[in-house]
């Protein structure tokens, strides 16, 4: 069995093993970081020999602590990635190079049709007839984004939204709102197999599809990293937050959306979300400005450059082809806007 992580922030680490008897065995650690003294790594490979085949990531992190010379100095490499990339060896996880991936990047649309298209698209590539999809966002008009979850009435006001004609939908993943406007916001989707993320917590399943866009920030001079559970962060603020639906029929399949602050207009976005003075308050902080630290200030670059740097990021490290939204998903997803996402029985489900 063969397995690979990528730490976040870190280096790649590759696992080959067996298993007899309901444990591990021929266990072999592999990758490009950098480990002191020489004998760790037999070190690691030892401590993890013989362990049941059933213990979890934190269980082989703590043998392989156990175990460890004293001394022991690792470079882009923990305790836990080593076991992380155990458990996807045994679980026969893919890895981004397995697939042919495909960007959809269309002009602009409507709110709820961006809801839509999000179900419609994951349950395409649960289904095996839709490769790994990448899915830049444009915006047709601005809108606030609530989490499955959450209270509408709590989290928007009502005269601030129509105030400022801005459209209210729900998503279908949970977390916390989004303030959008067109020009000032980056949002995409990823629409993953299920196999992709196979040995991972839910947690670490965040970490590990935010890497290619911490890479891709990196190469424009933004210093950022994975904040748990589902916020992009820098020194200067946080300038992105993630949000992923689980798909389980047929294969099964992964939707990890992202909303990127380009730019950010704070005192129109307290105006209209209500949880936001909260939030703003608790940390004892007066601007949003110094909560959200736009994307705009931190690379001088225009919004549509950060995209195409984004999209040549993703294409050099695992490939991407053009692609489109077939007719009969546009159609399904148009439907589901209209029945579903542009509706009050979805949008005040909980209200």
């Amino acid at each position: 069995m063969h397995g690979e992580y990528k730490v976040p922030g870190g280096k790649l680490v590759v696992v080959d093993l067996d298993v007899e008897d309901g444990v591990l065995s021929g266990v072999r650690v592999a990758g490009d970081f950098f480990l002191e003294p020489d004998e760790a790594i037999l070190a690691i490979n030892s401590a993890l020999e013989g362990a049941p085949a059933d213990t979890d990531a934190a269980g082989l992190a703590a043998r392989i602590d156990a175990a460890l010379p004293p001394g022991t100095t690792m470079y882009g490499l923990t305790s836990e990635g080593v076991g992380i990339a155990v458990r996807r060896a045994l679980a026969h996880a893919t890895d981004w190079t397995d697939y042919d991936w495909q960007l959809i990047h269309d002009g602009p649309q409507s709110p709820a049709l961006h809801m839509a298209l999000d179900e419609v698209i994951t349950a395409e590539v649960a289904a095996g007839r839709r490769p790994p999809t990448l899915r830049v966002w444009e915006w047709g008009a601005p809108a606030v984004v609530i989490g499955s979850f959450q209270s509408l009435r709590n989290e928007v006001d009502p005269e601030g939204a129509e105030r400022h004609g801005i459209t209210v939908v729900r998503r279908v993943s949970g977390g916390g709102a989004m303030f959008i406007e067109p020009g000032n916001t980056i949002t995409y989707s990823l629409s993953v197999p299920d196999a992709l993320v196979q040995g991972l917590s839910f947690a670490d399943s965040y970490a590990y599809l935010d890497d290619w866009v911490l890479g891709a920030l990196a190469d424009m001079g933004v210093k950022a990293w994975y904040q748990p559970l589902n916020d992009i962060a820098t020194d200067a603020g946080k300038i992105a937050g993630a949000a992923q639906k689980r798909v389980v029929a047929d294969e099964g399949a992964v939707l990890h959306h992202v909303t990127m602050a380009y730019d950010i207009d704070a005192d129109k976005m307290l105006e209209v979300l209500r949880i936001g003075r909260e939030k703003l308050s608790d940390k004892g902080t007066k601007s949003a400005k110094k909560r959200v630290d736009p994307l705009r200030r931190q690379t001088g670059l225009p919004r549509e450059a950060v995209i195409e740097r984004m999209i040549a990021s993703f294409r050099g490290r695992y490939g991407l082809a053009e692609g489109r939204v077939t007719e009969e998903e546009m159609a399904r997803a148009r439907e589901l806007a209209e029945t579903k996402f542009s509706g009050s029985e979805w949008t005040a489900r909980v209200p």
